[in-house]
């Protein structure tokens, strides 16, 4: 029975197909440069909607090393927790809030109110 086992073929780690006759879909090589002057080359598909900047992975962004610089994105301002919370109450709102918690809080410590 030991002479009839199946040996060396390691069953779904493998393919048996070859690439023979096989055509890899069309590329293109597009070169990113960083501030630094570090270079990335990223492979697109030849038809693919090429992107004004790249992250590399080292986390730096690089521009299309031909082309024009994108345009600056106007920044928006940082939204605070007070903005946030303006939009959701008024000023008067608020004050009366202020104003019920403070009295809470200071018939906890025993102060006369």
């Amino acid at each position: 029975m030991s002479d009839r086992s199946l040996r060396g073929m390691r069953l779904g780690a493998q393919s048996m197909e070859t690439e023979t006759g096989v055509e890899p879909a069309p590329r293109q090589d597009v070169e990113y440069v960083c501030e630094d002057g570090e270079k990335i080359t990223v492979t697109f598909a030849s038809d693919a909607e090429i992107p004004a900047t790249w992250t590399a992975t080292s986390g730096k962004v690089g521009v299309l090393a031909q082309g024009d610089r994108p345009d600056a994105e106007p920044e928006k301002p940082a939204r605070t927790h007070w903005d946030m919370l303006l939009e959701r109450r008024s000023t008067e709102e608020l004050e009366e809030i202020l104003q019920d918690r403070l009295k809470i809080l200071r018939e906890r410590r025993g102060e006369k109110v």
